[in-house]
């Protein structure tokens, strides 16, 4: 357990960060911080995003790579760097790597997506897969530290790079003046931390909230001390760290008001949503500020609520796969299994009175030999798309008064 919370020694300050955000202005995007009225009809709060997806590498954690790299004195520079990340750091510090020209090592867990290794690759940098989680890469990074002399980047429990992720809070606040409420994801906790410590400075008025997913929720019962967390597999990977720095509890200790937690459908139904509504693509770790807003709706309503979207390396498999997920909780793709004589015409007729009723057909899939109670009957799988719930209930009534159907 962490003792870090009655700590009492701030490690960034508004300065610190406000020198960041001119230091690093020439190499990191100043991203766009956009209303969404659809996002705020469909939560009764007043919704802005901070749209940090944009980013050059899709995530604002180049800001923090930025800045602590920006710092480094020549020798440093010459004696090369390395860093541990899931991928969006990675990204970050092989970027600016490679915009310095610095020697860059970076350590992924093995199971990090292909998209952020191969995009992390394609700035040039070293990329060693190692460890089945961000812990035991850790202590591989650590090895390889002490054989090469390399600097370590920290992905979050450095001041530097706390500083550096605070610079989005200062965007935030020029382009949005008017926002009470600010709900920003949890990992490793630098971007709280920065958001926190802005907000502290220049808008104490102004209430941050954390977020974390269900299996790495070290924050639940703040703000008594982190504990500890289940771990495993999660769609918010951005997030997935078991352990917060000492270093960023200590940048947003009393600085928020509460950590709320989020579930892993949750997160997936926000990531179609941000897709749906918003048009933007987010990864997991970046939508849970939108999940936490639909999944705790009385604490929003009335509110203006500015969600930074932390980061949009999303596998495309799992973008599609997560919407087609959603849109099956949601009741708009049905999947029917009908129960058939085996004559010619039926099937023409169950795709007329779909289409009668305006429902698009996806997929078909038609079995006589196995899956068929009788020789004589067949066994009928539909996909069917719907426009809402409603109406997929109308296209399943009209087909259960003349067909033997069940939803799968």
């Amino acid at each position: 357990m962490s003792d870090v919370l009655t700590s009492t020694t701030p490690v960034v300050t508004i300065a610190d960060i406000e020198s960041a955000h001119e230091r690093i202005a020439s190499t990191v995007v100043r991203t766009p911080t956009i209303s969404c009225p659809a996002l705020s009809k469909l939560t009764g709060a007043e919704i802005t995003l901070k749209l940090e997806n944009l980013q050059a590498i899709g995530s604002f954690k180049e800001r923090g790579a930025a800045n602590k790299m920006a710092l480094l004195t020549p020798e440093e520079r010459a004696r090369g760097v390395i860093t541990v990340s899931a991928g969006n750091h990675a990204q970050g510090v092989a970027r600016q790597a490679s915009l310095l020209g610095i020697d860059a090592t970076i350590v992924m867990p093995r199971f990090t997506p292909a998209t952020k290794v191969a995009a992390t690759q394609a700035w040039g940098a070293n990329v060693v897969l190692a460890g089945d989680d961000f812990a035991q890469a850790s202590e591989t990074a650590a090895e390889l530290q002490k054989q090469d002399g390399r600097v370590l980047v920290h992905p979050f429990n450095d001041p530097a790079v706390i500083a550096g992720q605070g610079t989005a809070a200062l965007e935030l606040l020029q382009d949005a003046p008017d926002i009470d409420t600010v709900v920003v994801p949890v990992g490793g906790g630098g971007l709280i931390g920065g958001f926190a410590t802005v907000m502290a400075a220049l808008r104490p008025d102004v209430e941050v909230i954390g977020v974390q997913v269900e299996a790495y929720a070290s924050l639940s019962g703040y703000p008594k001390e982190d504990g500890p967390t289940l771990g495993g597999s999660t769609i918010a990977e951005g997030i997935a760290v078991t352990k917060l720095g000492d270093h960023c509890l200590s940048a947003f200790r009393n600085r928020i008001s509460k950590v709320l937690v989020v579930s892993e459908l949750q997160v997936e139904s926000a990531v179609t949503t941000l897709a749906e509504k918003a048009k933007q693509v987010c990864e997991g770790a970046g939508a849970t500020g939108l999940a936490a807003v639909l999944a705790y709706p009385e604490l929003f309503r009335g509110r203006h609520v500015a969600l930074p979207l932390s980061g949009g390396n999303i596998n495309a498999r799992i973008l599609a796969n997560t919407i087609l997920r959603s849109l099956l909780r949601d009741g708009r793709i049905l999947r029917l299994i009908f129960q058939i004589p085996d004559r010619p015409g039926m099937l023409a007729d169950i795709s007329t009175r779909i289409g009668n009723y305006g429902g698009n057909i996806i997929e078909v899939s038609h079995h006589r030999l196995f899956a068929s109670p009788s020789v004589q009957t067949a066994e009928l799988l539909v996909m069917v798309e719907a426009r809402d719930t409603e109406h997929a209930h109308q296209i399943e009534t009209d087909l259960a008064r003349h067909y033997i159907v069940r939803r799968d």
